[in-house]
């Protein structure tokens, strides 16, 4: 396996918000055009459900809302991803009718990249001058994008670029285990602390909802999403360059999210930061796998004796002697260990150690994979 991937092309989405608050209205007016399109595929599909098992297709949709761009002032290309983007939706939930949306519900404008054009940091879209705040130079060649709403009614501008795989990885592998305590604990001791995402603004949030200051709801809840964002993207960043291999235990936020621990866990974003590793891995050269890491806490890294603490009494038992080999263990390092182990097993890595060669060879097996 290798991680020269020289030649091959990958999709990166770079977003831009938009200056001009005066455009704004002309974009919900356009917006509210997209709704009206989607929910005419969404009514015409559902009635071809009732008449028979047949679906309406996509070659008649278009048909249907053939010269309809002037009547809604919406370019016919826009029209057309529209229906694509309703057909590509429909498939995937395997029903004929989806949910409907409302004048102010959508926020969203697809577009193609014959539609938009950037120069410097303006964008040009169909006649209207969008400003950007340009924070980061475009890569590549523009594929597709769209035109985005978010909940404080700040639009932004995302295109989707085709560029080239860069080979950055080097170094070894890594394992990370996911928790409470710490988001997230890599097998070489690194640690990313939990931030107060969401704990240290709850009692403003509380109280805005409470007297139903709705708009400082809402840039409280931004806040805490880029705060968010922010340390994980910094978190994965740091990790995808300094790694050849990625292993992620595959511990499940929507399963533990029903119990009493739903704010921590949502609030930990273990689903974010295992998407981020992902596309950063895709665009690095790194390889990425997610391994079960049922277990990994109770077996020791040293000898793959299950001698370790286990079931909620022991969850705060944080470092543990194995009964077995005598090895001192910090738990989360031992299960990111553990994790590491198995990601090479799941990608077929062959090295000098195994889990029969104890911690010394885990740790030769993490640092000597020339061939990756």
């Amino acid at each position: 396996m290798t991680s020269d991937c020289n030649g091959k092309l990958s999709y990166k989405t770079f977003s831009y918000r938009i200056k001009d608050a005066g455009v704004g209205k002309s974009l919900c007016r356009m917006a509210s055009a997209v709704n009206i399109v989607w929910n005419y595929c969404n009514d015409i599909s559902a009635k071809s459900a009732q008449r028979g098992p047949r679906w309406i297709s996509k070659e008649e949709l278009r048909a249907l809302t053939a010269g309809s761009s002037k009547l809604l002032d919406l370019p016919s290309q826009v029209i057309q991803s529209v229906t694509d983007e309703f057909l590509t939706r429909r498939r995937q939930r395997g029903q004929p009718k989806l949910r409907w949306r409302g004048r102010k519900a959508f926020g969203w404008i697809p577009l193609t990249n014959q539609d938009v054009v950037l120069a410097g940091g303006v964008a040009h879209f169909r006649g209207k001058r969008l400003r950007l705040w340009y924070h980061r130079p475009i890569e590549g060649r523009i594929k597709s994008g769209c035109l985005t709403q978010d909940a404080r009614g700040r639009w932004y501008c995302n295109l989707v670029c085709e560029i080239e795989c860069r080979t950055e990885a080097s170094g070894g592998v890594i394992g990370v285990d996911l928790g409470l305590a710490t988001v997230a604990t890599c097998s070489d001791g690194a640690r990313l602390e939990r931030a107060a995402f969401y704990r240290d603004v709850e009692p403003k949030l509380a109280e805005a909802q409470r007297r139903r200051r709705r708009r400082q709801a809402r840039t409280l809840h931004a806040k805490i999403a880029s705060r968010r964002k922010d340390s994980l993207h910094k978190f994965s960043r740091e990790l995808v360059a300094r790694c050849r291999v990625i292993a992620v235990g595959d511990v499940s936020s929507s399963q533990l999210s029903t119990s009493s621990l739903a704010k921590s866990i949502h609030d930990a974003g273990w689903g974010i930061l295992r998407r981020y590793l992902r596309y950063k891995c895709d665009h690095a050269g790194v390889a990425y796998v997610d391994v079960q890491e049922r277990g990994t806490t109770r077996i020791c890294s040293a000898c793959s004796r299950s001698t370790g603490p286990q079931g909620l009494a022991d969850l705060g038992i944080r470092q543990w002697v194995c009964s077995s080999c005598g090895q001192l263990h910090d738990r989360d390092i031992n299960a990111a260990l553990n994790i590491a182990r198995l990601g090479c097993e799941t990608l077929g890595l062959k090295g000098s150690g195994s889990s029969a060669d104890g911690l010394g060879g885990i740790t030769r097996m993490l640092n000597h994979f020339d061939g990756i």
